[in-house]
């Protein structure tokens, strides 16, 4: 039922893309959004900064003649998948509360403890959590905006931060060795099963943001099953904020995992106003680096490239 509502809702959208006009003056800063000069000058700054990711123009027929025809969409390929979401699952010694003192009961970082190269992430996260409560939007009680509803959650960020000191520090997370890893997955419960992904990035004409696309394959490179693909979601947004859709650029692919973009343009903003009341200004230019840095949440064990981290 969920893969024929978000079909319904594709063909809708898609009917609104075609309606929507290009935009074309800037509202980053009042509204979260980016034209499509400002998405390419963000995808040339995540090239500049990470080389795995690259340009790329698709199906000559799929050209869109508001962004150059040589930089249509990004894409990086063979991103390692080390294991899956249902090993990251709740374990009671791995949970600490986070900003308790609120008057609300805080929230529950499940995996504050699962690893210490992330400590000073969690700690940020509660400041994080709070400074958003004031502009958060609230759509529980909207029983007709369902769309909004099901593709919501991309707030996960606010639970991991962009916390570091140097805005060029490249990222310190650690990664399982060669050594450590087998390609069988029934040789034991410890073993990891890498499993690739290539990424795209596409500018979105209705919602105005960039919008994520997944295409996996296993650890003998045949493309995963739609469901294989689903165990490297998280369950919270899997079949609701991810949705199967055709690409825009790729005709004969087929439809595929994305992330729906509903959401990306709130959570900028607030992004936006927290940078703004610490005295600074988040720079259109970071956008995609910081995109790819909340929708983390949904893919947790995608260990692509986004290389910096930031100061908030």
């Amino acid at each position: 039922m969920d893969n024929v509502i978000n079909s319904l809702k594709s063909t809708a959208l898609s009917i609104g893309e075609i309606m929507t006009p290009v935009l074309t003056q800037s509202k980053f800063r009042e509204t979260g959004v980016i034209t499509p000069v400002e998405f390419v000058a963000a995808g040339d700054f995540l090239v500049h900064h990470c080389p795995t990711w690259k340009w790329a123009t698709g199906d000559e027929s799929k050209i869109k003649n508001y962004l150059p025809k040589e930089k249509q969409f990004l894409i990086t390929r063979n991103v390692p998948c080390y294991k899956r979401c249902k090993q990251m699952e709740h374990k009671d010694n791995l949970e600490k509360i986070v900003d308790d003192e609120n008057g609300d009961g805080g929230w529950v970082d499940t995996h504050h403890y699962a690893d210490s190269t992330l400590t000073e992430v969690r700690e940020h996260a509660g400041q994080i959590e709070s400074s958003g409560k004031q502009t958060q939007v609230t759509v529980e009680d909207d029983d007709d905006d369902e769309d909004d509803d099901d593709a919501a959650d991309m707030e996960e960020f606010e639970r991991t931060g962009m916390v570091n000191n140097d805005p060029l520090e490249a990222s310190t997370t650690t990664k399982p060795s060669a050594s450590t890893l087998k390609t069988d997955e029934n040789t034991g419960p410890n073993t990891l099963a890498t499993r690739t992904y290539d990424l795209n990035i596409t500018y979105d004409k209705y919602y105005q943001t960039p919008r994520l696309w997944l295409n996996g394959y296993d650890e003998h490179h045949k493309p995963l099953s739609v469901e294989k693909m689903y165990e490297d979601i998280s369950q919270d947004h899997a079949k609701k904020t991810v949705t199967m859709e055709q690409h825009p650029h790729l005709p004969g692919t087929g439809p595929m995992p994305s992330i729906h973009p509903c959401r990306h343009a709130d959570v900028m903003k607030k992004l936006i106003q927290m940078v703004a009341e610490s005295g600074k200004e988040l720079e259109v230019h970071m956008y995609i680096m910081i995109f790819l840095k909340f929708v983390q949440a949904v893919i947790p064990t995608i260990d692509y490239d986004y290389t910096r981290q930031f100061n908030l």
